[in-house]
């Protein structure tokens, strides 16, 4: 009989519906009774819309997962999805490889704010960690944590956000994040 212990794998699990109280404490107490250690998470409310992504290891398999998960979606009312995912980007890129930063943008709301506004993130090479936008009424908000590289050229950056931002009726602000913001 062999001791090695269960080979460890890493799953992504969404989940997605209506809110209620509970969905956490339910989703991660299952996840917790076969053995899984979440190692990443989100969680927000969109327009009253739950969504939550985790990546979570340990020796459970995808479908076994997606067996404990089922009574969530059992009603419809949520939806829950489980994907492997390949551990060779799991880890953090090392420190001193780039350079962090803050960007925000507000104003009015109207399509396009977000592809335009990240595209020239994209263009030097830079990479979202984090973003989170918010509507209210007429005021849109767009708040980054961008990674960029060490050799991007933040100032030739900023402006073509801001070029960007203006073209759009809208006001953004890119600026080196202190460690305690990230």
């Amino acid at each position: 009989m062999s001791t090695d212990p269960a080979p460890t794998s890493l799953h992504a699990v969404t989940v997605l519906g209506h809110d209620r109280p509970g969905i956490i404490a339910e989703t991660t107490g299952r996840l917790a009774e076969l053995g899984l250690n979440i190692e990443d998470s989100t969680m927000t409310l969109l327009r009253g819309h739950f969504a939550m992504t985790l990546v979570c290891s340990g020796p459970a398999a995808g479908v076994e997962i997606e067996q404990a998960l089922a009574p969530l979606a059992a009603d419809s009312a949520l939806t829950v999805t489980v994907r492997d995912v390949d551990d060779a980007h799991a880890e953090p890129a090392p420190v001193g490889q780039g350079t962090s930063w803050l960007l925000t943008v507000h104003g009015g709301d109207r399509a396009g704010i977000v592809s335009a506004i990240i595209g020239r993130v994209a263009m030097v090479g830079g990479n979202i960690t984090d973003l989170t936008t918010r509507l209210a009424g007429d005021l849109y908000l767009l708040v980054a944590e961008i990674d960029l590289p060490a050799d991007a050229d933040a100032g030739a950056l900023s402006q073509a956000i801001d070029e960007a931002a203006a073209g759009l009726g809208v006001r953004a602000t890119l600026r080196a994040a202190e460690a305690d913001e990230l």
